[in-house]
């Protein structure tokens, strides 16, 4: 890469001159800034990042705040961290990772110190320590999730709630009245603010239908696969016939692997329907429909809006919710014969 003195003697200008043409810092006729801009680019010159934030000017560096606990699903996670730098390089931007495990730590250190230009957070909290932090500082944050506080704040995401609702609503459609979720462990409710919509919103559309709902996290001992076939087990007991499930790949695994071990077959017997994964649901051993949680979709918008900021055009605080979609791998059907509506409320 080239030094800002060869691209002073490619423009026939001073040193000074090629960084008040750069940085804007300074007037620069036309002409000259001209010259400068090409002979920048035809030796592929970039000023440094502390060249740049001495300047006054943008770093072309975007943070990346995800917070690595025990409990982190390592893919999941990762997967948005990558939408983001995808999005990033779209707009000539690089991406710094802050992987503390006390989220706001990193995020403060990064906002005072001029480093980068904009902030993603990810793995949103229900009650987030960045939420403060992301009103106080003058960095433009945008969240790739929802907070219960969102006052004031730029979030992105799926439509969880709707998600949950609309897997209902294929399930009733198809003649089911007695439902099953299978859920996330007890931790991932309190710490990330995606499973709780996904439980409300569950909840709330089996009230809309007024037909029978369970809800089960995975608990106990064991992988989650085994976690997954005991609360299946629990709901098919109970008689549940379409079964929607908020949880990893491991623990689709084990419910289609307790279906199975009964003789059932999907969606002859019961009717599953995944819900906001990131995963290919179609590579199991039966094909899941899915309603699924695209990462790039939720990265590109936050990375538009953290670019909207910048450039100066202020979009209007609130949350955007990108609109689930129903993926069809022939997952749902008719329930067995003789199936009848159901007469209770939701159960918890």
């Amino acid at each position: 890469m080239a030094r800002i003195h060869e691209v002073a003697q490619a423009a026939g200008v001073s040193i000074s001159t090629v960084s008040y043409a750069l940085s804007g810092k300074r007037p620069v006729a036309a002409e000259t800034r001209r010259r400068v801009q090409e002979a920048a680019q035809a030796l592929d010159y970039r000023p440094n990042a502390g060249a740049r934030m001495l300047a006054g000017t943008r770093t072309h560096i975007l943070a990346v705040t995800e917070p690595l606990r025990a409990d982190t699903h390592a893919p999941t996670h990762m997967a948005f961290v990558l939408a983001t730098a995808v999005a990033a390089r779209r707009e000539d931007c690089d991406v710094l990772l802050l992987t503390d495990e006390q989220a706001s730590t990193g995020m403060h250190r990064v906002a005072s110190s001029g480093l980068v230009d904009g902030i993603i957070v990810l793995d949103v909290a229900p009650d987030d320590e960045r939420v403060d932090l992301a009103r106080r500082i003058s960095t433009p944050s945008v969240f790739v999730g929802v907070p219960d506080d969102n006052e004031g704040l730029l979030c992105v995401d799926l439509d969880f709630e709707g998600a949950a609702a609309l897997a209902v609503d294929r399930l009733v459609a198809a003649g089911h009245r007695h439902l099953g979720l299978i859920g996330q462990p007890p931790g991932a409710y309190e710490l990330s603010n995606f499973p709780p919509r996904v439980r409300d919103g569950f909840r709330r559309a089996i009230e809309e239908h007024d037909v029978d709902g369970e809800f089960r996290m995975l608990t106990g001992p064991g992988r989650p696969d085994a976690q997954s076939r005991r609360a299946a087990a629990e709901l098919l007991d109970d008689g549940v016939t379409g079964i929607l499930l908020h949880c990893n790949d491991e623990a689709h695994s084990g419910v289609l692997a307790e279906i199975a071990a009964r003789g059932l077959e999907v969606p002859r017997d019961v009717s599953v329907v995944s819900v906001g994964s990131t995963f290919d649901t179609a590579a199991f051993a039966v094909p899941l429909s899915a309603i699924p949680l695209v990462p790039q979709e939720s990265c590109d918008a936050a990375v538009e809006l953290t670019m909207k900021c910048l450039a100066g055009e202020a979009p209007e605080p609130g949350v955007r919710l990108i609109p689930p979609r129903f993926v069809d791998h022939g997952s749902v059907s008719a329930g067995p014969a003789g199936l009848r509506p159901g007469s209770s409320r939701a159960s918890s």
